[in-house]
Order: structure tokens, then sequence, then C-alpha cells
């Protein structure tokens, strides 16, 4: 697999991640090690961004994720590794007991071009748009994937406040 030279690796990475802080709809928090050595490994957490979770036998919604992204020497000819880290109810996102997998096409068309930014944008959009038909096959997605296909799916506005438990019909 080819490499970027280190130092435009590092400049590379630098600046995706600066881009994603000031152009994300939405606040993001990267915490992680210096962009020093790889493999790098950033906790991103996306805050204001609603998403799916079951609590009390009922679909609610959390506003606060986090995921892990992991960032080899040989990106970005290749794909960060991506683990899912928070509560969530979701077809296409394993739980982390699962595994934290996304089942998401912005991995498996990723090339050259591809960046952090637009990766993030994408999970953004993964979390308020289900897609039951394409779930992993573990018990909590594809009860996810059974649940969002006998029930509407109806996102809570940008910013909203955490609104517990609620049934979506």
């Amino acid at each position: 697999m080819p490499k970027l030279p280190m130092d435009i690796l590092k400049r590379r990475v630098s600046q995706e991640l600066a881009l994603a802080k000031r152009k994300l709809n939405h606040i993001i928090a990267i915490e992680g090690g210096e962009i020093e050595d790889f493999p790098i490994s950033l906790m991103v957490t996306l805050i204001s961004t609603p998403g799916p979770v079951w609590r009390k036998n009922l679909l609610s919604h959390k506003n606060t994720h986090q995921f892990r992204v992991t960032i080899t020497d040989s990106y970005p000819y290749e794909k960060p590794i991506v683990k899912w880290e928070s509560e969530i109810f979701h077809p296409n996102v394993k739980i982390p007991e699962d595994g934290g997998d996304l089942c998401t096409r912005l991995l498996s068309g990723w090339g050259f071009q591809s960046n952090l930014l637009s990766f993030i944008k994408g999970i953004e959009s993964l979390l308020t748009n289900p897609n039951p038909k394409s779930p992993w096959g573990t018990d909590s997605c594809t009860t996810a994937a059974q649940y969002f296909n006998t029930h509407e799916y109806e996102t809570p506005s940008v910013g909203a406040v955490d609104t517990g438990p609620r049934i979506v019909r």
C-alpha cells in the first residue's frame, strides 16, 4: 500500500481536523494524542446531534455520541478505523459490546480524495437516517431494523434537549 511522506501526512491530518472543527454544523470535540506518531487515536464527540437510543422499552433520543477514529500511517490510502463508543439503537451501527462497527458507504467507498470532514458529516446523517433495509447481523441491529421497518423515525430538531422515552408511531 502506498504511503504519504510523514511530514505531508501529519500536515494533511492536522488540516482535516481543523477543517472539521470549523465546518461542521454540529459541535465536535476531538481528544487524543498528538499528531506525531501513527497510528493516532481520536475520540470524536458529536454534540447536539440527535440519534436513536432504546430506554425502558421505548425509543428515545440522545444528542451526544462518541466514536473513536484510528488513523494509520497508510492514511488516506487506507480508510480510518472507526468504533462506536456510546449508547445507540440503530440498524447500521453496532453497539460497543458488539464491536462498535459502522455500516456506511463512506468507509467502503473510501479513497485518497476522502476526508474526515465528509466522513463525520456522513455519520451525522447516518444517525438521523437509519437504513433498516441493510442492518448488521447482530441482535441489537436486527431488532432496531425490525423496529424502524414498522415505525417511522422522526428525529428531534437539531440542538433539541434529550426528550427521554417516547413512542414514535
